[in-house]
């Protein structure tokens, strides 16, 4: 099919486009990520149109991996945004032509205000390059539009480029996990991250039994407490712990079944957490053990709750 033709043509004017970009980098990349890597204040992205949009991306991505940053309509900045800008700050101009109008017009000002212009253009020999303390080329040999009028390949660059540059700048100021976690308490990895086990266990109608209970007595308990397990003695002094898996073995394992006590059926070493521990540690350590819950105790020793994952 045509359409699927097309597709492939763009997909592998891409894969030429990252050739072109990985010779390119080079000392001035490398001065860049220095320098952001040193302010104290936000990166400024500015550009325009599609560049405008690439450019949001860039400032968000930076501004989630540990480098605070904002985007800059260079239309609304001529107007009063400019203000946004502090001396000595670090900006980035984007414009693949290098001449884009509301993008020059702002380079005086900027000049003004002292600011490291950093410029992401494909025209080494523009204005917006003359101007500017670092050029990162992102010129390419043609665009993946079958007219090479529409951004395509370059503004694939570009973002590349900005995904290079936050990557780098991770490393060089140690972003961890934790870190990431700070700036997506609404994702899945920033709540384990941020979570202790106590915010997730069930704390309530622990499935307790006796030593001596009877198998049927376990068994509803467990049915009961949905957890999958039972809790062999108190929350002050607990004896062993009995899990599904448990009771398989005993049944096929033992022709006295019905015959056996709580005590009979027990692991007694369980596996626990600590109300305090981190949820993510606590989980690692139950699929490291091919378990789906561990019992929790308080500073004190006593069981306190029960936490859970599914698979």
């Amino acid at each position: 099919m045509k359409a699927i033709e097309t597709a492939l043509s763009l997909t592998q004017a891409y894969k030429l486009g990252i050739e072109r970009f990985e010779n390119m980098l080079g000392d001035e990349f490398s001065k860049a990520v220095k320098l952001m890597g040193k302010s104290s204040a936000h990166i400024i992205i500015c550009g325009m149109g599609k560049s405008g949009l690439v450019g949001r991306k860039i400032s968000s991505t930076l501004a989630s991996t540990g480098t605070p940053s904002i985007f800059l309509h260079p239309a609304e900045a001529i107007h009063g945004d400019l203000g946004k800008v502090q001396k000595n700050s670090i900006v980035l101009l984007i414009s693949y032509s290098g001449e884009t109008g509301e993008i020059i017009a702002l380079i005086p000002a900027l000049k003004r205000l002292e600011v490291t212009i950093i410029a992401l253009t494909g025209v080494k020999e523009s204005t917006l390059a003359s101007k500017s303390d670092i050029i990162l080329d992102t010129s390419v040999d043609r665009e993946a539009c079958p007219l090479n009028l529409a951004p395509t390949t370059s503004s694939m660059i570009t973002m590349v480029l900005g995904d290079a540059l936050a990557v780098s700048l991770m490393e060089v100021k140690n972003f961890k996990q934790e870190d990431f976690a700070l700036t997506h308490p609404g994702g899945s990895l920033g709540k384990r991250l941020l979570s202790s086990v106590k915010d997730e266990m069930k704390q309530n109608n622990l499935p307790f039994v006796e030593k001596q209970s009877t198998v049927q007595e376990v068994l509803v308990k467990m049915t009961e407490g949905r957890l999958g397990l039972a809790l062999v003695g108190s929350k002050e002094k607990l004896h062993g712990v009995i899990t599904d898996g448990d009771i398989r073995r005993a049944l096929i394992d033992n022709k006295q079944f019905s015959q056996l006590k709580a005590i009979d059926l027990m692991n007694k070493n369980p596996l626990i957490a600590f109300e305090s521990d981190n949820l993510q540690v606590a989980e690692k350590r139950m699929r490291e053990a091919k378990i789906q819950c561990l019992v929790v105790k308080n500073n004190i020793n006593e069981v306190v709750g029960v936490i859970q994952i599914f698979e």
